[in-house]
C-alpha cells in the first residue's frame, strides 16, 4: 500500500499528535505523583508569564499530577513597603523585618499573592487552594548574623523552617486540588508570622511530601559553564558534580543555596530536582514531558 499524500494544511496538525504522543509516557510514568513547584523573582514580574505558567500547572492537574505551589514576592513585598514609607534593607541576602515590615510581609504574600494565583487557576478550570504558609511550616527566628562592619544584626522577624503541619495539605492533595503556599511560617511558642527563604522553604516541604519532582523556576537557564553562554547549559548533574561546580566556581552566588536546598531535597527523599527558567513560555511542561527538556535536572 502506498503511502497516503498529507496535504500541507494537515502538517502542523500531525506535529501537534506528535508532541502528545512523546509526552504519553510520562504523563503514565507520573499520574499520581506530587511535583512540588517554587516559582517567585523574575518568573513573577510578567502577568502574561505568570497566566501561562498557571495554565501548564492546569494542565498537570487535569493529566493526573499533583501540583504543589509554593511561590515567592520579594519585588511585591519591597513595592508595599515603600508605598507605606519603609525602606528595605537587606544582610547576607537576608531582608530585616521588624515588627511593621513583618505585617506587610504576611499581608502581602497571604492576602494578596496567594488569593491571586489561587483565583487565577481557578478561572484556567483548575482547583486550587490558597495556604497562608502559617499554617503550614513551623520555623524559629534566625540567629543574628554578621554586617558590613562584623558586628551581628538582628534579622527580626525573619526565620527558617524546622517542621511542618501538612495534614490539610495532603487531604486538599487527595481531593485533587492544587495546595498554594506563601513562604510564611509560624514562631513555635509565640505563633508570631516569620518571613522565610521562600526556595528553602519549598525545598525542605519537597522532601517531607516525598515529592516526585522539585522544580525551581527561575531566570536563569539552569546550572551553565558560563552564565553569558546559553549553549553551555548542564542538562544534568549530580551531587557529587554539584560539589565540584562550586569549588571550581561555576556555581556562585545565589545559585548556590538553590543547588545546596536541591541537594537536601534529593537526602530526604525528592526523586529529582529541576532548575529551569520560568521566563520560556511553557517550561514547566517541556522540562517534563520532553525527551530532552530545557533546564539542568539534578539526581542523586
Amino acid at each position: 500500500m502506498s503511502a497516503a499524500v498529507i496535504p500541507d494544511h494537515l502538517l502542523n496538525q500531525i506535529s501537534k499528535a506528535s508532541v502528545l504522543i512523546e509526552a504519553l509516557p510520562y504523563l503514565q510514568r507520573f499520574r499520581g505523583e506530587i511535583f512540588l513547584i517554587k516559582f517567585g523573582g523574575s518568573a513573577m514580574d510578567d502577568p502574561a508569564l505568570v497566566e501561562g505558567l498557571l495554565r501548564d500547572i492546569v494542565f498537570m492537574e487535569l493529566a493526573g499530577i499533583n501540583p504543589v505551589i509554593v511561590h515567592g514576592g520579594g519585588k511585591a513585598i519591597t513595592q508595599a513597603m515603600a508605598d507605606a514609607g519603609l525602606a528595605a534593607r537587606f544582610v547576607g541576602g537576608l531582608r530585616v523585618t521588624d515588627a511593621a515590615a513583618i505585617q506587610i510581609v504576611e499581608t502581602t504574600l497571604s492576602g494578596v499573592i496567594n488569593p491571586q494565583l489561587v483565583s487565577t487557576i481557578n478561572a484556567f478550570g483548575g482547583r486550587a487552594v490558597g495556604f497562608s504558609g502559617k499554617s503550614v511550616f513551623i520555623g524559629h527566628k534566625t540567629a543574628p548574623v554578621k554586617g558590613e562592619d562584623g558586628a551581628p544584626v538582628d534579622l527580626g522577624f525573619v526565620g527558617e523552617v524546622h517542621d511542618f503541619k501538612i495534614d490539610e495539605v495532603l487531604a486538599t492533595i487527595a481531593q485533587e486540588k492544587v495546595p498554594v503556599i506563601s513562604p510564611v511560617a509560624c514562631e513555635e511558642g509565640t505563633g508570631a508570622a516569620l518571613n522565610v527563604n521562600a526556595d528553602l522553604a519549598a525545598a525542605s516541604l519537597a522532601g517531607k511530601l516525598r515529592a516526585s519532582k522539585f522544580l525551581y523556576l527561575s531566570d536563569v537557564l539552569g546550572v551553565m559553564r558560563d552564565h553569558r553562554d546559553p549553549s553551555s547549559l548542564i542538562p544534568s548533574l549530580n551531587p557529587a558534580g554539584v560539589e565540584q561546580l562550586v569549588n571550581e566556581r561555576v556555581i556562585t552566588g545565589g545559585m548556590i543555596p538553590k543547588v545546596r536546598s536541591a541537594l537536601q531535597a534529593l537526602s530526604a527523599g525528592v526523586s529529582k530536582v529541576h532548575l529551569i527558567d520560568g521566563r520560556i513560555p511553557h517550561s514547566l511542561l517541556l522540562e517534563i514531558f520532553t525527551t530532552q527538556g530545557i533546564g539542568t535536572e539534578i539526581v542523586p
